[in-house]
């Protein structure tokens, strides 16, 4: 049961995820150990992230741990079709493919929501939102689920706050850096030492970018609504001032926000000819593209996957990706042993879900944070994995910090 482009491109894709999965020791150790424990067994798991090998590789483990997966993607361009091929030729369910419309990108998800799944394991919050808002009568089969990127997390706490989530969600999060840089430098050809690049928002992500930008050699300016991460970017050696200012200056414009229309008309006038944007964040609203459009009196692909837009004065725009996540509109993501962690934490943490769901349900709130045993469970596996080692405390040290008595 799936729907992808073409199941014969399965061999590209299985040696994608071979690559991968040898530069992911976490993942490797878990699922032998899934493999031992079946803590899925039973258990129907719905996933939606961005599909490509290391994401492939995160559902071998949870279905060799006995768990009956349904796949799609959490973007239409990050989906790599030879990969869903080569998880559908070892009978996994997939419903998903590169450059879908949004009427095939809501059909995909909405073909893994019906198969009543008991997990959910979501990147930006589709899951979650359709079973709430079209699939309600399939609520009560949801134990929980987990939501690994900044965009899902702020829907879910605000779903939390008005008591609209139905279910326990387990909050993964992580940054971006190096990715970011290469999908922005395989698709434009162009050196970034001596130029500036403006980075907006200043959290994980944005500080990721800010300092792989600063060691390409660019000049960086960071933008902010936060008063507190805009000191931290100052103290970072970065210099910070409001969009409208640094759309003046910027040659390369990056949004790592999470919210939308940070990048809109009135920032577009005011930037030079040649400037070129790109979103990190996870929807395809961090930069106005279709303001951009309307703006344009020409609109033409200026390389491939570079839309360039030709103002009446004569300056020239450019998109990256159609604003779509870069990193993996026009790259492969974070690197391998990055989502090693990140998967290593999703996995266990939807073994904790199955485990735990009934006294989590209980709870009156319905977000947690990843288990400090799990957290800490990863870190001791990959600084092994490193063959690194670190301090222990003594009984007497331990006993000092847990007295109040000196």
């Amino acid at each position: 049961m799936s729907e992808i482009r073409d199941e014969s491109l399965w061999e590209s894709g299985k040696r994608k995820i071979d690559w991968v999965r040898n530069n992911m020791s976490l993942l490797r150790s878990i699922e032998q150990d899934f493999i031992k424990e079946q803590p899925f067994k039973g258990v129907r798991v719905a996933l939606s992230i961005h599909l490509e090998a290391k994401t492939a590789y995160l559902c071998k483990v949870l279905a060799a741990g006995g768990a009956e997966m349904f796949i799609t993607g959490s973007n239409p361009l990050s989906t790599q079709d030879d990969v869903a091929a080569a998880l559908v030729h070892d009978g996994l369910n997939v419903f998903a493919w590169h450059a879908s419309t949004p009427e095939e990108y809501h059909r995909h998800i909405a073909a893994v929501v019906s198969a009543a799944p008991n997990v959910i394991i979501d990147d930006g919050g589709d899951l979650v939102n359709m079973i709430h808002n079209e699939y309600p009568e399939l609520i009560p089969n949801v134990y929980g689920g987990c939501e690994e990127t900044t965009t899902g997390i702020i829907r879910l706490i605000a779903m939390n706050k008005a008591k609209e989530l139905k279910f326990p969600m387990v909050l993964v999060n992580y940054g971006t850096g190096q990715s970011v840089w290469d999908g922005i430098n395989r698709t434009t050809n162009l050196i970034v030492a001596g130029k500036k690049v403006v980075v907006a928002g200043y959290g994980w992500c944005g500080k990721g970018v800010a300092m792989r930008a600063k060691g390409l050699g660019a000049k960086v300016i960071v933008t902010e609504i936060d008063p507190v991460k805009a000191i931290e970017a100052v103290m970072d050696g970065f210099n910070v001032m409001p969009m409208e200012e640094a759309a003046k200056e910027g040659d390369f414009f990056v949004t790592v926000t999470g919210c939308k229309d940070v990048i809109t008309e009135k920032s577009f006038k005011n930037m030079k000819s040649g400037a070129i944007l790109c979103n990190a964040g996870h929807f395809d609203c961090e930069v106005d593209v279709a303001g951009l459009k309307k703006l344009a009196v020409e609109t033409f692909e200026a390389r491939n996957n570079i839309q360039g837009y030709r103002m009446a004065d004569g300056r020239e725009l450019f998109v990256i990706g159609e604003g779509r996540l870069v990193n993996l509109a026009a790259g492969d993501g974070h690197p391998a042993e990055i989502m090693d962690m990140s998967f290593a934490i999703q996995a266990l943490s939807a073994a904790h879900i199955v485990k735990n769901h009934e006294a989590m349900s209980k709870e009156e709130s319905k977000v947690f944070y990843v288990p400090e045993e799990i957290d800490n469970e990863v870190a001791e596996r990959k600084l092994r994995f490193w063959g690194l080692s670190i301090d222990k405390l003594t009984d007497e040290q331990e006993k000092y910090l847990n007295s109040w008595q000196v």
